[in-house]
C-alpha cells in the first residue's frame, strides 16, 4: 500500500490541493487553539497545515512518506509547524485518551473488516469529552465516479457509521450529494457522508 501511495502522491501537484476540505472547515468553530489534533491518513497535509494555521498542536500520520515531505513543505510555506509520522494505521500505536480532536476525511483505503478496527482505535484515542469529525464517500459514489475507491465494501453511510461510532455521542451525521473540487483527486457531483461526534 505504501508503494501505492508514493506513486499516486509522486507528481509535483497536489493530488487533492492544498485548500482545507470545506466540511471541516464548517467546523472550525469547534476547534480551540492549543488542542491536540490528529489528522488521519492526512497526505499531502491540506487539513493538517489548515489545523496548524489555526493554532492547533496537530500531529499529522500517512503511510506515504512522499505525501508527508510535501506536506512539510505545505507547511512551511504557510510557516507553521506540522508534526508529522509515517505510520501504518492499522499496525501504530494510537493510544488511549490522547487527542483533543481526530479528524478523517475521505479515509476510505481499506475494506470493513479493516476499517472497523481503525474506527475503534480511534474512538481509544479520543480524550473524554474529545470530537471525531469525518467526511467519507457513500455507495452511490460509485455511480459518480469523481474520486474515492472503487470498491463498495471500502466505502459507508450513515448507518454505518451511527453503527461504530455507537460509543460516541452524535452531534451531526448527514449524507448529501454536491459537486465539490479539491484537486484532480476529487472533482464533480459526489455522494457524501458527514460526521461530528463527542466521545463521553
Amino acid at each position: 500500500m505504501r508503494d501505492f501511495w508514493n506513486a499516486r502522491y509522486a507528481d509535483s501537484a497536489y493530488l487533492f490541493g492544498t485548500e482545507p476540505n470545506a466540511f471541516l472547515v464548517s467546523r472550525a468553530d469547534l476547534l480551540k487553539s492549543g488542542q491536540k489534533v490528529l489528522a488521519v491518513a492526512d497526505g499531502e497535509g491540506r487539513n493538517g497545515v489548515w489545523l496548524a494555521q489555526r493554532g492547533l498542536d496537530v500531529l499529522s500520520v500517512d503511510i506515504s512518506p512522499v505525501a508527508l515531505e510535501k506536506a512539510g513543505r505545505l507547511a512551511d510555506k504557510a510557516g507553521v509547524a506540522l508534526r508529522t509520522e509515517t505510520v501504518d494505521l492499522l499496525a501504530w500505536e494510537w493510544g488511549r485518551d490522547r487527542f483533543d480532536a481526530i479528524v478523517a476525511i475521505f479515509i476510505q483505503f481499506v475494506g470493513s473488516d479493516e476499517r472497523q478496527v481503525i474506527h475503534r482505535r480511534m474512538v481509544e484515542a479520543l480524550k473524554p469529552g474529545g470530537l471525531l469529525i469525518l467526511q467519507g464517500y457513500t455507495p452511490k459514489q460509485l455511480e459518480y465516479g469523481t474520486g474515492g475507491p472503487p470498491h463498495a465494501d471500502n466505502l459507508y453511510d450513515e448507518s454505518t457509521l451511527r453503527r461504530e461510532f455507537a460509543a460516541l455521542e452524535i452531534l451531526h451525521l448527514r449524507e448529501h450529494e454536491e459537486v465539490i473540487c479539491e484537486g484532480k483527486g476529487h472533482c464533480g457531483m459526489s455522494a457524501l457522508v458527514d460526521l461530528v461526534a463527542r466521545k463521553p
